[in-house]
């Protein structure tokens, strides 16, 4: 018979003791609550998820677009955005607009503020996107060439010369601040921008620390040559050397480098990998999940887009679209005084002016002096055409009141006190821009014009909308429509007013009831007059002097 050992028995009891709380944990699952009480697990610490927003910059850049932007971002401020996430895809625009829209973005210092180049950003969308916190990009997009050119309907034209150190000054500034404000290469910020900057990469041979030189500097460390084994400019021991490559954070794989990275007579681009490996981008981002994840937001992230209405004003303040409102405004016009009445040729022609400058007026950039003197040039031509008689001062001073006004909506207003002269680059394109738009506006107008004149009165349909050199017989003032005989009015002949000429009106002559139009003065009714002009749908006719009235 075998005695149990005390020692041996006591261990048995204590192994079953433990056996059976180990199997009672791992199956029979206590309250969490419990066991969190009883036993503190060290938990991974973590931030709360922030609340974002995406604020879209599509298409070119404006002052439709800077407006746009700061209601968008107060609109998501408001709801609570600690993040704003700009994803830019502009081929660029108004140099003017993006530095105000580079000053708005730098000065929101209560939010946290990305830019996503998804999938450009070049001109001023790189540079909006340098003014932010920190940038990404989509697995397949670009970013640079910020150089200023002037733009005009004939299409982009370089900066004269003369005033290229001007119109750059600005934008280099702005990257400056970028540069110093989030660490960028100041080298590389310039080489967006002025395309004599030659950029090189050097590596330090003990520290692997990498910079970014312009040629002076690169000549200081390695020597004038671009050959690696090239001596320094003095005899200290050799320190740098040219990067060879660097591993793409996308692929993974090594991408060998060219010297200079940025060579002369070219501006900076850079794709995603180039980005990022010339530290301006932290990352590839490509999708609004990856965003969140990367970001630590909340599921719902709510993009806040352009409304239909600026979206509207964008486009009817596009350059061809004010050249064909212009065409509209002087072809209605045209059509109009060579029409007796008030008719639909005129109201097609307020329209369009009101859109003309309303769309501008509406995004700030036309001003109120602008449409001042359009409204005092109206009524001036009013009062020449209808009150005073002939066409003088008034007349003359309302058309070149009007034309002043529809050219300064071309023309944003400077910063500061107002000048004579304008003193930034900007303005002058946008002065030159102008008077391309209403030239070409012009000369459209005019070749349409003298289509109509020629042309018009001898299609079938087209005649009968307008006065023609043949006028219906036996019309009266209160008859339908004229008859199908005809008979011809020829400069000479005379008649009698049946309606006041306000300039235009209609008159008896030959017997028949003629739609005339005097040649500026106001006509009472019966009153005899002569036609002294017929060409096409315009028939002018002008008073009788005192010794011939009643003889018609």
């Amino acid at each position: 018979m075998h005695v149990l050992n005390p020692r041996l028995a006591g261990r048995w009891v204590f192994a079953a003791a433990l056996f059976l709380f180990l199997g009672s944990s791992g199956w029979a699952q206590p309250d969490s609550d419990a066991l969190a009480e009883a036993v503190p697990l060290p938990t991974e610490t973590q931030d709360p998820p922030r609340s974002g927003a995406i604020v879209p910059i599509h298409g070119e850049i404006s002052d439709v677009t800077t407006e746009s932007i700061e209601r968008r971002v107060e609109q998501a401020r408001a709801d609570g955005a600690q993040v704003v996430i700009f994803e830019i895809d502009t081929p660029g625009g108004l140099v003017t607009s993006a530095l105000d829209i580079c000053h708005y973005i730098m000065n929101l210092t209560d939010i946290h503020t990305v830019a996503w180049v998804n999938t450009q950003a070049i001109s001023a969308g790189s540079m909006i996107s340098l003014a932010c916190d920190e940038i990404v990009m989509s697995p397949a997009s670009s970013i640079g060439d910020c150089g200023v050119i002037m733009g005009s309907p004939l299409g982009a034209e370089a900066v004269p010369e003369e005033l290229r150190a001007k119109a750059e000054s600005p934008v280099l500034q702005q990257f400056r601040d970028s540069a110093n404000r989030f660490g960028y290469s100041k080298a590389l910020c310039e080489a967006l921008v002025v395309s004599e900057r030659v950029v090189w990469w050097l590596e330090n041979i003990e520290t692997g620390e990498r910079h970014f030189v312009t040629d002076k500097v690169k000549v200081l460390r390695l020597g004038a040559g671009d050959d690696p084994t090239t001596q320094p400019a003095t005899d200290r021991p050799r320190e740098w050397k040219l990067v060879e490559s660097y591993v793409d954070a996308y692929t993974g794989r090594t991408v060998e480098v060219e010297q200079p990275i940025v060579d002369e007579n070219e501006l900076l681009t850079m794709s995603q990998s180039e980005a990022i490996a010339y530290g301006f981008s932290k990352g590839i981002v490509g999708s609004e999940a990856d965003l969140r994840a990367r970001f630590n937001l909340a599921d719902a992230l709510p993009r806040f887009e352009f409304t239909w209405s600026e979206l509207l004003v964008r486009y009817m303040t596009s350059m061809p679209v004010r050249i064909f409102l212009l065409v509209i405004i002087l072809l209605g016009a045209y059509v109009e005084f060579h029409t007796p009445g008030v008719g639909v040729p005129g109201l097609v022609a307020l329209i369009a002016l009101a859109v003309f400058v309303g769309a501008p007026f509406l995004t700030g950039l036309a001003n109120v002096w602008e449409l001042v003197l359009i409204i005092v040039g109206v009524v001036l031509l009013m009062l020449e055409l209808f009150v005073i008689p002939g066409f003088g001062v008034a007349g003359v001073g309302g058309i070149i009141l009007i034309f002043l006004g529809l050219f300064g909506t071309f023309v944003p207003a400077e910063p500061g006190p107002w000048r004579v002269v304008p003193q930034l680059p900007a303005t002058w394109e946008a002065i030159k821009s102008g008077i391309s738009a209403m030239m070409i506006s012009l000369v459209i107008a005019l070749s349409v014009m003298w289509y109509l004149a020629k042309k018009l009165p001898q299609i079938p349909i087209a005649n009968q909308m307008i006065l023609s050199g043949e006028i219906a017989r036996g019309q009266t003032l209160d008859a339908g429509a004229p008859t199908i005989e005809t008979v011809a009015v020829e400069v000479g002949d005379r008649g009698v007013t049946l309606s006041g000429l306000r300039p235009a009106g209609k008159a008896r002559i030959r017997g028949q009831q003629t739609d005339v139009v005097s040649e500026g003065e106001l006509v009472d009714a019966g009153v005899d007059v002569e036609v002294v002009e017929v060409l096409g749908n315009h028939v002018v006719v002008r008073v009788l002097d005192p010794d011939v009235q009643g003889r018609a």
